[in-house]
């Protein structure tokens, strides 16, 4: 037997209608590219996303082409959010800040139909669009007065494109299972390989964002969102934010801490999401200033951290400075992402700070949706004791089933499990503490560097025999890579010739912070490079 309900798909369009209906005047407050701060609010959103959703029709996308974004943190690119898969079509976010070689290659795969950029991207665009086949247009997220001037056919003025559409168009019933957006992950082992959720996945993934034990996203909240957009859906904010009617704080291209502490401040923020990076400008900002600022006029509750473990002394800043909570979370760009939050328990209520602190600064515990389990090397789940070293390993409705085109073959297990890369212990309460990196990912700034591609453009050089990245602590970035060389014989070489050398064959942010020239590089028995005795000796190398 089964139910009397009623079968209503679950699709991302559900989200901004129910913002227009019932959170119309809530603010979206944009930091422009152009320049000046912009409001908007959500029923505007709604408005212009289905105007958007009109002229994407007119431009002849269909159900399933993909769409591409180069864009920072805006009203305009949370319309495209919801104007490109309310009509079915496939957001492809691409993160700006990736090596040219990189995005080509992504766009290139995706087979984007068009590409809506920020003019400050106008360069990268004019460089990878004409390598690109399967472009039709490129469409210029401003007005006509700041239209970049680009020698390239079809490009459109957003703008323009929306100014042509007399009323929003209707949002079309389509199946829950549906292709909604596409993120490729960093590409740290050979190239980036895309990540394709559905409607219903995200949607189930915002119901717990905004619950109380998730993110604890409400209509209360002005929330600051740091983390881009182009980041595995900014972690589901903007879905948990239109599900609840939050008010939405953009701040665009300036991520610096006198720019954030400004929209803080302004705004009334009581929720903000960032890598710790922008949190360490953050408080130099404030320590480099604190005369001149009133830190009571801060009203933070609450602060979402991931993309690389947050350290104990930022946990402790935002509790001293301002009564925040740092919410510890972990996930992956294939998780959608969250899969673990930091909340507390009932035992743990009364501890004292420094208790406290140790228990936020774990990865957090499973949210519901998402199971985890740690295993040994032969597949058997460990015991969570908080001491047992394994494979950490998830499934769950919002997790993914496999890559874009079948890239990478099989990557789960016959029950569902998908192996993260990462290792980590689980203690009794369920509290993942991630230990290492399975595949010797380079964490700097919240983004992934490739110690695979570092080590092998070193290698062109043909003074190099052999090389090899590692990530070592630093005191703003988390992490930055280390770079060691084996020379060939006779060879000489030295940082600043070896910098320069890799200058145009990687992203200006993966270069080495220091070059180390040595007369052998450590080995495992089975011939590969033991980069656990290199990060042993090197562990302080960058420490100030």
């Amino acid at each position: 037997m089964q139910g009397l309900m009623q079968r209503t798909p679950l699709l991302l369009s559900s989200l901004i209608t129910h913002a227009a209906a019932n959170h119309a005047g809530t603010e979206i407050v944009s930091q422009t590219v152009e320049g000046p701060i912009a409001r908007s609010t959500w029923g505007e959103v709604a408005e212009r996303a289905g105007k958007l959703a009109g002229a994407l029709r007119r431009l002849g996308v269909g159900e399933g082409d993909r769409v591409a974004t180069l864009a920072w943190n805006t009203s305009r690119h949370l319309e495209l959010y919801f104007g490109v898969t309310g009509i079915g079509a496939v957001l492809h976010t691409v993160n700006p800040r990736l090596f040219l070689p990189q995005i080509e290659y992504m766009l290139r795969h995706a087979e984007d139909s068009y590409v809506f950029f920020d003019i400050g991207f106008a360069e990268i665009i004019a460089e990878v669009a004409p390598n690109v086949p399967s472009l039709r247009g490129l469409i210029a997220l401003t007005d006509r007065a700041h239209m970049p001037s680009l020698a390239l056919p079809n490009l459109l003025c957003y703008e323009d494109l929306l100014g042509a559409e007399s009323d929003a168009h209707p949002w079309p019933t389509l199946d829950e299972n549906a292709a909604s957006i596409l993120c490729y992950t960093s590409g740290t082992t050979g190239n980036p390989k895309g990540v394709l959720y559905s409607h219903r996945a995200l949607l189930l993934h915002s119901f717990c964002a905004a619950a109380a034990d998730g993110l604890a996203v409400s209509c209360l909240d002005s929330g600051l969102l740091v983390v881009p957009l182009f980041h595995a859906n900014a972690w589901g904010v903007p879905f948990a934010a239109a599900m609840v009617g939050a008010k939405l704080v953009l701040p665009g291209p300036r991520l610096d801490g006198a720019s954030l502490f400004s929209l803080m401040q302004t705004e009334r923020c009581t929720f903000a999401a960032g890598v710790p990076t922008v949190w360490f400008g953050f408080f130099d900002y404030i320590d480099r200033n604190r005369a001149a600022l009133d830190l009571t006029t801060i009203r933070l509750d609450r602060v979402l951290c991931g993309g690389s473990a947050a350290p104990r002394a930022l946990i402790k800043r935002f509790d001293e400075e301002f009564g925040a909570f740092l919410l510890h979370a972990w996930g992956m760009t294939e998780t959608s992402p969250i899969a673990t939050l930091g909340r507390l328990l009932p035992k743990h209520i009364g501890l004292d700070r420094e208790a406290r602190y140790d228990i936020q600064a774990k990865q957090g515990r499973p949210v519901y949706g998402v199971e985890i389990r740690v295993v040994d090397a032969e597949g058997r789940p460990l015991p969570r004791d908080g001491r047992s070293v394994g494979a950490l390993m998830v499934r769950g409705p919002w997790v993914t089933a496999g890559y874009f085109k079948g890239e990478g073959g099989v990557v789960i297990d016959a029950e569902h499990w998908f192996n993260t890369g990462d290792v980590a212990t689980m203690d009794e309460d369920g509290y993942v503490t991630l230990t290492d990196r399975a595949k010797d990912i380079i964490k700097s700034g919240g983004e992934w560097i490739s110690s695979i591609e570092l080590e092998n453009a070193a290698v062109g050089h043909p003074d190099v025999l052999e090389a090899a990245a590692i990530g070592v602590a630093h005191p703003k970035w988390v992490e930055r890579p280390l770079l060691l060389i084996r020379c060939k014989e006779g060879a000489v070489l030295d940082k600043a010739t070896m910098l320069d050398f890799l200058a145009d064959k990687v992203a200006r942010w993966w270069l080495p912070d220091d070059v180390i020239v040595v007369e052998e590089l450590p080995h495992t028995a089975t011939g590969k490079l033991s980069k656990v005795t290199l990060r042993k000796a090197y562990a302080n190398h960058l420490a100030p």
